[in-house]
């Protein structure tokens, strides 16, 4: 999960743009295109990368050096002018890979509401890069927790559990 910023700063597209662009090549790509998801109106996937040092990507210590230099060279390169940065992401990344990158809307929490926004969101707020890795809390049944049992698994470890219109709430007020 990114800033839209930073999909500008590497010029990364829309997953569902792609499909867009290729289905009069691919067909059944018309078919894919998330133009129904209940709570937008197009996806904040883009593309999925895989660090060039790893073997299949898929591995937890793959996806963890993929996510973890992403994260840095986001960040090295925010902080520089005139940088390369699709030269220096594709030296350093390869597509297609294992670890999705999701695109926040412009105007987060104000256009869209979704995980992506909540993540950058809070991240934005405290001064910090924003990149984020999102996952799902799953039970001992392989399905993810409920909200109450996600804020009781916080409480068992310790761990801050906010709800996103806690987060919305604390945006509206920061980025007044």
């Amino acid at each position: 999960m990114i800033s839209s910023e930073i999909g500008k700063s590497f010029q990364l597209p829309f997953l569902s743009d792609l499909f867009i662009h290729a289905e009069s090549e691919f067909p059944v790509l018309s078919q894919l295109i998330a133009d129904d998801i209940p709570y937008d109106s197009k996806s904040s996937f883009s593309i999925y990368i895989n660090h060039r040092e790893t073997f299949t990507g898929i591995t937890d210590e793959d996806r963890c050096l993929t996510m973890k230099r992403f994260a840095e060279l986001t960040k090295q390169l925010s902080s520089k002018k005139n940088v390369d940065n699709i030269k220096k992401l594709g030296d350093e990344f390869r597509s297609p890979g294992h670890v999705p990158i999701c695109i926040a809307s412009e105007k987060p929490l104000t256009t869209r509401f979704g995980h992506t926004e909540l993540a950058v969101s809070i991240l934005k707020m405290a001064g910090l890069n924003p990149v984020a890795s999102g996952c799902e809390i799953m039970g001992d049944n392989g399905k993810s927790l409920s909200k109450s049992k996600a804020r009781q698994y916080a409480k068992d470890h310790d761990l801050c559990f906010l709800e996103g219109k806690e987060i919305i709430e604390a945006w509206n007020k920061w980025s007044q």
